[in-house]
């Protein structure tokens, strides 16, 4: 156990992180188990260190209902990120993963896909309020992989790339998922469109529908993804698109 408060620790590993990014080549950090200590001390390391990119592992349990499913409204989930961004600094490096888009999405893509869209119209998780703040992912190695603490249905893994790679936010990519599942080639496929496209961390965001069986949306004017077994879309897409990607339940245009 670390002792974050003690001012020779804080000196310390300040010269290892520089030692790190000058010596070593490393530019950016992930602070594992974030909320293990305060975004205060968070700050100091990133202000001494100055890394171009910074991400924090702050993972929390969403609210759920009776149910045993979220909530609606997690606005006090993602709220939790936004504060820890902030105390950081939010005009410098500090992002923190998304994991309240992680949360929704790993439900919604089982038949409740309603639940993609918030009470305003918006995503409903961080890339909602601050996108380019927010690293999305599907799975990760504590949620994923071998430890499969809260994986993302294994069925559907290809809607939740579908879904990140097409949207604001910062996109990341599962080791597993891309090379050992087989899913390499469609993978490239969205981050060739996102990349083609300009796609970018704040990037707009239209929800055109979200049901329970359809969630289409529109970002930037340039790409519509749709996800969802509904096929009778042809009458919601604008003139002019044309389908580039497409898979297990979902649509890229």
């Amino acid at each position: 156990d670390i002792d974050h408060l003690n001012p020779r620790v804080q000196k310390e590993l300040v010269e290892w992180l520089n030692w790190l990014r000058t010596d070593v080549g490393f530019d950016g950090w992930r602070f594992d188990f974030a909320k293990g200590y305060s975004a205060d001390v968070a700050k100091i390391y990133v202000d001494r260190s100055e890394p171009s990119f910074a991400v924090a592992e702050i993972w929390t349990s969403l609210a759920y209902g009776g149910d045993g499913k979220p909530n609606l409204n997690q606005d006090p989930h993602r709220q939790e990120l936004v504060n820890w961004v902030n105390k950081v600094g939010g005009s410098g490096p500090a992002t923190t993963f998304d994991f309240t888009t992680k949360g929704i999405l790993n439900v919604a893509v089982e038949g409740e896909l309603w639940r993609l869209r918030d009470t305003d119209g918006k995503a409903p998780g961080m890339i909602g309020w601050w996108p380019a703040k927010a690293v999305t992912f599907v799975d990760n190695h504590d949620t994923g992989s071998t430890q499969h603490m809260w994986p993302f249905p294994s069925d559907r893994v290809m809607q939740g790339y579908a879904y990140i790679l097409t949207h604001p936010g910062t996109p990341c990519i599962f080791y597993d998922h891309f090379f050992d599942w087989g899913l390499k080639e469609e993978i490239d496929r969205l981050v060739s469109i996102r990349t083609r496209q300009g796609i970018h961390s704040e990037s707009k965001l239209q929800i055109m529908e979200a049901d329970a069986d359809l969630y289409l949306a529109e970002i930037d004017g340039k790409v519509i993804v749709k996800l969802g077994p509904r096929y009778d879309v042809g009458h919601l897409i604008p003139e002019g698109f044309k389908v580039v990607a497409h898979g297990n339940d979902y649509a890229v245009w």
